[in-house]
């Protein structure tokens, strides 16, 4: 079986140089369709840093594993988050944008994703996963956002105040 990097060496070769540079903590595996691993950054966004995201997140971004399917890039890749792992439990909520995998609920839609994309946008939105997930977590919010804080900054205000929560529930 011809593997999709084969297939497509410029979109390997893309995704080699583009992932690295915004995520410098993940490591490539060409192990069956290929992976990447690690820790994301926990505020890779354009905008200012939140006061409290190290209260919110423990100063740690999402570890996760990517997974490439051999009809990548035609098909997104999966993520799974490994810290925080999500209960089996939350898996069956939309509101936590999981998939009953286990696998992070990224795209609103499938037609989201076209294959032109950047893998670096799933990683971006999976960054903000992990923010929105705490934010949960601390009963800030009562659902995900629709789209995602990479490019709304709806809940920024919100992680501050997971801060103000926990200095007043200890």
């Amino acid at each position: 079986m011809t593997s999709w990097w084969e297939s497509d060496p410029e979109r390997l070769a893309r995704d080699l140089l583009e992932v690295p540079a915004h995520f410098p903590d993940l490591q490539f595996e060409q192990v069956g369709a290929g992976q990447w691993s690690g820790r994301l950054l926990d505020w890779p966004f354009e905008r200012p840093r939140p006061a409290g995201l190290d209260a919110l997140t423990g100063g740690d971004g999402l570890l996760l594993d990517l997974y490439y399917p051999q009809s990548y890039p035609m098909v997104p890749p999966n993520l799974f988050p490994r810290e925080p792992e999500p209960e089996v439990l939350l898996r069956t909520q939309h509101r936590w944008h999981l998939n009953g995998d286990g696998s992070l609920c990224l795209l609103r839609v499938p037609e989201l994703w076209t294959g032109r994309e950047p893998v670096t946008d799933l990683l971006l939105k999976a960054a903000g996963w992990r923010i929105e997930y705490e934010l949960m977590k601390a009963n800030l919010i009562d659902r995900m956002s629709e789209n995602g804080i990479v490019t709304d900054p709806t809940y920024d205000h919100l992680v501050g105040g997971a801060l103000c929560q926990d200095s007043v529930s200890s």
